[in-house]
């Protein structure tokens, strides 16, 4: 595997994601900057430039006309995908982050949440987003403050018919919220109480896999969240991603810097590995990067999966035959 190194970040990636064909992969770091490339080549289609500060969290909907990008100094951005031309300006009425965000299925409604720093309380908030011109000065349609026991939302996913929104907590939590009605549904305790750095669905979405710094991926049924599968490594977990066509998934993380110590055993292990996604068996791994990884992508048709890093690169690995004809020895 020779994969494609894409280099147009000065600073570590915060996030990356295929649209729905998977012919655009888009990512997002800590210079300020987002990127649009062609995942077929790696050629560069744009950068969305004109924000001050890190962007932590991108999406694009749908259709792949827009992109919302949630920002450090607490500003939601909507672009136009053809253009690079900024749509919007969203007031988040907070001078926290925004953490997370992300477009529902029909694109009609946008969710992000806040950090809950500068005095401010993490919330859970929806906008209507049809009319890019409205939103400028648009309040939320939906606003829920997370409580104090979960923390701040780290990463979110939509439900079915856009009528629910399932996140994960600094504090290892999976919260269940209910927009029809305004309010937190359900939490469960899932990762002890340590952070969840990512939640990614399944190709049909009736599963979802968490990543989290207590050294485990989880794999949750979507409609009930019942833990099905726990994939365990001897280091933080990032990022993990689902692959859509095999029984495979992909886990990305490592030890940071500042938290490594003269007696860590964790330094390094930057590599991405593959696990089964029955047996809960790793069977591969794919080295790399020079840091830790921070996000994960298969692309929708499953041959190949994107990874970023804290060394600032996005790197898209295709896999050879020899990863579609190997068999697993139960």
């Amino acid at each position: 595997m020779k994969p494609l190194i894409l280099q147009g970040h000065e600073r570590s990636i915060t996030q990356i994601k295929y649209n729905r064909e998977g012919d655009i992969l888009i990512s997002c770091a800590k210079d300020a900057d987002a990127n649009v490339w062609y995942s077929v080549n790696g050629e560069r289609l744009g950068t969305l430039s004109g924000s001050k500060g890190t962007i932590w969290t991108i999406d694009i909907d749908w259709m792949t006309t827009r992109i919302l990008t949630g920002h450090a100094d607490g500003k939601l951005k909507m672009w136009d995908i053809t253009n690079g031309t900024t749509l919007s300006d969203i007031p988040t009425f907070s001078n926290s982050a925004v953490r997370t965000c992300g477009f529902s299925y029909s694109a009609n409604l946008a969710a992000y949440s806040n950090d809950d720093t500068m005095g401010m309380k993490c919330c859970l908030s929806v906008l209507d987003v049809r009319n890019a011109d409205s939103t400028t000065s648009a309040e939320p349609v939906v606003k829920m403050q997370v409580t104090e026991q979960s923390g701040k939302i780290t990463s979110l996913l939509w439900g079915n018919l856009d009528q629910y929104i399932i996140t994960g907590h600094v504090r290892g939590d999976i919260c269940t919220w209910d927009l029809r009605m305004g309010r937190e549904l359900e939490n469960i305790s899932a990762h002890a109480k340590e952070p969840i750095n990512d939640m990614q669905f399944s190709k049909d979405a009736t599963m979802f896999i968490t990543a989290s710094k207590d050294n485990t991926a989880k794999l949750f049924t979507t409609h009930d969240r019942q833990l099905l599968k726990t994939y365990t490594t001897e280091r933080p977990v990032n990022s993990a991603a689902l692959s859509p066509i095999l029984p495979h998934v992909v886990l990305g993380g490592g030890q940071e810097a500042r938290e490594v110590t003269t007696t860590s055993t964790k330094v390094g292990k930057f590599d991405a590995r593959l696990y089964h996604l029955i047996f809960e068996e790793e069977f591969a791994r794919i080295k790399g990067h020079f840091g830790p990884i921070n996000s994960l992508a298969f692309h929708p048709d499953g041959r190949s999966y994107a990874s970023g890093g804290e060394d600032g690169f996005v790197r898209l690995h295709n896999f050879d035959q020899a990863y579609f004809d190997y068999t697993f020895d139960v």
